[in-house]
């Protein structure tokens, strides 16, 4: 089998087992049979304290999910988000000012980027979160191959995650599926808060396990609602997503 390489105009072709060793990229993970190296376009450049983000739309109804209510869908959209978006552009404004502030003390300096850090990790894991949901939670697609390689069959891969997911009940923290660009696997991480997200860990599917995101409907029935995301689970989200992790690997 070939492995089609796409560099600007001109197509390589290479023995598909070779290509993969080079990548560094297991079979394992289940690699889609073609990969394009081309480089994306990139996104306008911004200033590294712009201040600028503003809260990713829903792309679904929220009164549209199987077991998960609008009520707790826009709640958690509006203050939990939207909240950290808002904290985020503050920080970033407060850093802005200290480039020219010289004599600002070390450990106040410190503090606007832990808060940085902190800010930056929860508006991205909750755009992650809401983006995986929407769908009807039927997996499918090279994701569902590459996980059942990675875990021994897709149901193993779900029991983990779930479990994964209750050893954060009643704390806070997220369950997250990633390609681990480093290493070449895919694994379902344990992450205390906003900032023990794994190095190199590109993220697929994001588990909020925040009470926030569950009191409203359950109460502390935390395996309740992990019920009810995995019912709401957009898998085709999650294969695009596990797609384009395999080519930024690579």
């Amino acid at each position: 089998m070939l492995l089609r390489l796409v560099r600007g105009r001109s197509d390589v072709e290479i023995d598909r087992r070779t290509a993969l060793s080079g990548l560094g990229l297991s079979l394992a993970l289940g690699a889609p049979s073609e990969i394009s190296l081309a480089a994306p376009p990139p996104k306008s450049a911004r200033p590294a304290f712009s201040a600028a983000h503003t809260p990713k739309p829903l792309k679904f109804n929220p009164a549209r999910l199987d077991g998960l209510s609008e009520r707790l869908i826009t709640s958690h959209w509006e203050n939990n988000y939207g909240g950290s978006v808002k904290a985020l552009n503050m920080i970033e404004t407060r850093l802005q000012a200290a480039l020219t502030d010289k004599d600002l003390p070390a450990v106040v300096y410190g503090d606007l980027k832990r808060e940085e850090l902190h800010r930056t990790g929860s508006v991205v894991l909750h755009e992650i979160y809401f983006g995986g949901l929407g769908g009807n939670g039927k997996v499918g697609g090279e994701i569902q191959a590459a996980l059942a390689r990675a875990f021994g069959s897709y149901d193993a891969w779900e029991a983990e995650f779930r479990r994964t997911g209750m050893a954060l009940a009643g704390g806070s923290g997220w369950a997250m599926l990633a390609l681990n660009g480093h290493t070449g696997q895919l694994h379902n991480y344990w992450m205390w808060d906003h900032m023990h997200a794994p190095a190199a860990g590109i993220p697929l599917l994001a588990l909020d396990m925040y009470e926030h995101s569950y009191h409203m409907d359950y109460g502390a029935a935390a395996a309740r609602y992990i019920d009810a995301f995995m019912k709401n689970v957009d898998w085709e989200e999650v294969d695009r997503r596990y797609r384009r992790a395999v080519r930024f690997a690579a």
